[in-house]
């Protein structure tokens, strides 16, 4: 049986559930989100991803309707949502502080909501049962949010924003005040759920990992912009400007000028004296056009020799090495100046290191490891 693949955006019939449409946000003379366009799909679990002050947190707060856009259109499930208040929103909202009432137990703090509502008790009963089961909570119906964990109080911040079924779930930063481990685990249990509740959910964070992790796609924000929105893979794998290749996870960027060597291929002169690098790219740079060869650094091979036909190999001397358990991480610096890391896998207990501070060394990487980059 083959597994469909959940692309919704690559399907030109799909129509998303959130639209925004030419999206501008002042506070005064200070612009948040600068016509901002982007569209997320139902059932997707959509990451905005970008450090203090790119404008993620407005972006979410004007969907939740506690802001509202100074110019263009948001559009949920087809209507404009702008003139619909908070409440009225198929729409729900998960605070990084939780917000739990602490005097009410957790039962009643995930009922909440739906007595509000009005619901019968015995809908109100099987509904609170069913968010408890979803989120491993049926033992602690009882007890108050200063009884449990941090991970459960969590939990029970999310069973109830899903109580009321929302088309919609915003997550402002949930994780940000758990421990690294119970947050690992936590990304997991929050897709076991997304998946299990098909509710659409958009997280903001600035952390890059729990992006990659639990997205099907991340938008990567600067100054009120997107930068970028594709999968993880392609993000990482794929980053269409410095940007982007900087700001997830660990890159090499080398600066130079382009020359086009046919077929897909460009010699990057980098440095004076220095032979060019080899890069393949289906982006077309002119002859003499500035670039930037992005490369990540477990694509790197560092060597005692120069390897035999490899299609880029520069010499220099370690620098700098960190040792991260699985990955050992070599700085190297070239005769330019310029320092370049490997990383290599340490599949097995080190007694002694290949390489040792100041040895001389090889670092290749293949035509087709680098991204070429116009920006």
């Amino acid at each position: 049986m083959t597994q469909t693949v959940f692309a919704p955006w690559d399907d030109p019939n799909e129509k998303p559930l959130i639209r925004f449409q030419n999206v501008t946000k002042r506070f005064g003379a200070f612009t948040a989100i600068d016509d901002l366009t982007l569209d997320i799909f139902e059932r997707e679990f959509f990451a905005l991803l970008g450090p203090s002050g790119c404008g993620k947190t407005t972006m979410m707060r004007m969907l939740a309707g506690f802001e509202t856009p100074s110019a263009g259109t948001i559009e949920l499930a087809g209507q404009d949502i702008a003139a619909v208040p908070p409440n009225k929103r198929a729409v729900n909202m998960m605070f990084q502080s939780y917000a739990l009432f602490p005097h009410l137990s957790v039962y009643d703090n995930i009922a909440f909501g739906l007595r509000r509502d009005n619901m019968p008790k015995a809908d109100l009963d099987a509904r609170v049962a069913e968010m408890l089961k979803l989120t491993r909570l049926e033992k602690f119906a009882r007890r108050k949010p200063h009884q449990i964990s941090g991970g459960q109080r969590q939990r029970v911040a999310l069973a109830r924003s899903l109580a009321k079924a929302p088309k919609l779930l915003l997550l402002d930063e949930p994780l940000g005040a758990l421990d690294a481990k119970l947050r690992q685990a936590t990304q997991f249990e929050l897709m076991d759920i997304q998946e299990k509740t098909g509710t659409t959910f958009v997280i903001v964070t600035h952390d890059q990992e729990e992006a990659m992790t639990v997205a099907s796609r991340v938008a990567v924000m600067d100054e009120g912009r997107v930068m970028q929105v594709a999968t993880p893979e392609r993000i990482y794998e794929a980053p269409d400007s410095v940007y982007v290749a900087d700001f997830i996870g660990d890159v090499n960027i080398v600066s130079g000028t382009a020359r086009p060597a046919g077929d897909g291929m460009f010699h990057v002169s980098w440095a004076d004296g220095a032979a060019p690098f080899a890069a393949a790219s289906e982006r077309v740079f002119s002859d003499g056009q500035a670039c930037h060869l992005a490369i990540r650094p477990e694509k790197i091979a560092i060597s005692e020799e120069r390897p035999p036909g490899a299609d880029n190999a520069v010499t220099g001397k370690v620098l700098d090495i960190a040792y991260l358990g699985n990955l050992s991480t070599y700085h190297v610096e070239l005769p330019g100046g310029q320092i370049i890391k490997a990383q290599t896998a340490n599949t097995r207990r080190i007694s002694r290191r290949s390489f040792t501070w100041e040895d001389p060394v090889w670092v290749s990487w293949t035509a087709t490891a680098g991204v070429l980059l116009d920006q």
